[in-house]
């Protein structure tokens, strides 16, 4: 699954500058998530950093997105690719 940011963001901006994929961007009133680049720091990290490093907790599992630890890897590779 990729992630996703919930109306409960702050706009705090420290999940943004932690994504290895730009997947996170400010949208018209908070931050959004890209799924297409999203790979939950699959490749890059143990655990998602946007997670980690979220202060209100607002960064849950998309189940409208929903991939495999494998699919993530493969996107992963294909992301690095490019």
């Amino acid at each position: 699954m990729s992630l996703f940011i919930t109306d409960e963001c702050i706009n705090c901006d420290v999940c943004e500058p932690e994504c290895p994929n730009g997947a996170i961007t400010q949208g018209e009133e908070i931050y959004v998530i890209d799924p297409a680049l999203c790979t939950e720091c699959v490749g890059h990290f143990d655990t998602p950093q946007c997670v980690e490093v979220c202060p209100v907790d607002c960064i849950p599992k998309d189940p409208d997105n929903e991939e495999t630890h494998d699919q993530l890897y493969k996107k992963y590779q294909i992301l690095m690719a490019v």
